[in-house]
């Protein structure tokens, strides 16, 4: 096999255009392809780009456009429901050039991903939904839902954690696991909150996890993690009304400390549940010229803060080999070698975080006296500094 020279990309949300832009600076022309009809709504939750992801952002050149639509953000407060103080950690290690981690809207970030691909001259097909694909002399030959096709040297799966992509390369390939909570969020003015700007407050509460941060013009972040024996049925929450949200959560939070129940009744906007999946080991990432990156294979909860920094990380680094290396087969192998370890391993600590937001009766009473200890331990630890300080050289060979 050659080098590629033409790449299509399936998604657009975060790993789409990461990776796209990266093919580029390694001189090979791509173009996403992206189901949704139009531009992500300017609705939904928001999430913590860390360190290593601003890093990565910097080495294709877009960290300032990401950056500029969301908020420094580098302390976090853990309290029991009580308003027992259990401890303070990092939410994203400040480097010694003073690299911080961020948090932005969640459509924010999709918006400054497609507009600096966009600024590059990289096309975004939409109302693309991938059908089919199938290996061809030299190439692969994507099918789409509006009869059309496209056909490319190799093929990108970027379409998360429910990817058709995936499923085409291993029809076997493992569904993912539900996490046995579902996240609300929401954005409020108007409600003061004992915070400083870019400092989260997380509160294990006695029935669910609250989580809040101020942005610096005074409107405050937050998201609830609700457990939800049995997995919901796809789009099945979507039926519950905002009005029945908060009735529920403001039940859930009310004997806890914090200003959870002040906040959900201040929100006026729709709120939508989403359940929380993980995907924690996926057997086959790539098969001939196809391959997944980003949450397609390999998703941590939300509770790891690095779902968005791993998918850019992982366009940097599929795009350097596919660069450095003489065929796409030889450059999905080194990939694979170089980011299962790393993934993997944030995925397993994420889930223990889940399980500790979970946690009730005795269970509870442990983790509250073990995590101020555990918080002390990987303070500035090297698992931190590998974590946070990770960085692709571009420029190595």
């Amino acid at each position: 096999m050659t080098r590629p020279r033409t790449a299509l990309v399936i998604g657009s949300g975060i790993a789409g255009p990461a990776v796209a832009m990266a093919l580029q600076k390694a001189g090979i022309d791509s173009v996403i392809y992206e189901q949704h009809p139009g531009p992500a709504a300017r609705t939904g939750s928001f999430l913590t780009l860390a360190t290593n992801g601003v890093d990565a952002l910097r080495t294709l050149g877009a960290e300032r456009p990401a950056t500029a639509a969301g908020f420094p953000t580098r302390a976090m407060l853990l309290w029991s429901g009580t308003g027992k103080p259990l401890g303070a950690a990092e939410v994203s290690m400040t480097l010694e050039d003073g690299t911080t981690g961020y948090t932005l809207k969640r459509a924010d970030l999709y918006q400054a991903m497609q507009d600096a691909a966009g600024s590059r001259g990289i096309r975004v097909e939409h109302g693309k939904r991938l059908d089919a694909a199938r290996h061809v002399d030299g190439g692969v030959r994507a099918s789409f839902g509006d009869g059309s096709d496209a056909t490319a040297d190799i093929m990108i799966g970027c379409d998360g954690i429910h990817s058709t992509v995936r499923g085409i390369i291993d029809p076997s390939a493992p569904a993912p696991a539900y996490a046995g909570l579902i996240n609300l969020g929401g954005f409020v003015r108007g409600v003061p909150v004992e915070a400083d700007p870019g400092t989260y407050h997380m509160i294990f509460g006695k029935r669910a996890f609250f989580g809040y941060a101020l942005a610096p013009d005074g409107e405050v972040w937050w998201f609830a993690n609700v457990p939800w024996p049995g997995e919901p049925a796809r789009g099945s929450l979507a039926h519950i009304g905002t009005g029945a949200w908060k009735r529920r959560l403001t039940g859930l939070f009310a004997d806890d400390f914090g200003p959870a129940t002040r906040l959900i009744e201040a929100t006026t906007h729709e709120l939508r549940a989403s359940p929380v999946h993980t995907l924690a080991r996926l057997p086959r990432w790539h098969d001939g010229r196809m391959i997944v990156i980003g949450d397609a294979a390999h998703a941590p909860s939300p509770s790891s803060g690095q779902g968005a920094s791993l998918s850019i990380e992982d366009g940097v680094q599929l795009a350097k080999n596919l660069r450095d290396l003489p065929g796409p087969g030889e450059a999905f192998a080194a990939f694979e070698r170089a980011r299962r370890p790393r993934v993997q391993q944030i995925v397993k600590q994420a889930a223990h975080v889940n399980n500790s937001k979970a946690a009730t009766g005795a269970s509870r009473a442990v983790r509250d006296v073990m995590l101020p200890h555990v918080l002390k331990l990987i303070a500035n630890s090297k698992r931190s500094r590998q974590l946070y300080g990770y960085h692709i050289d571009w420029e190595a060979q």
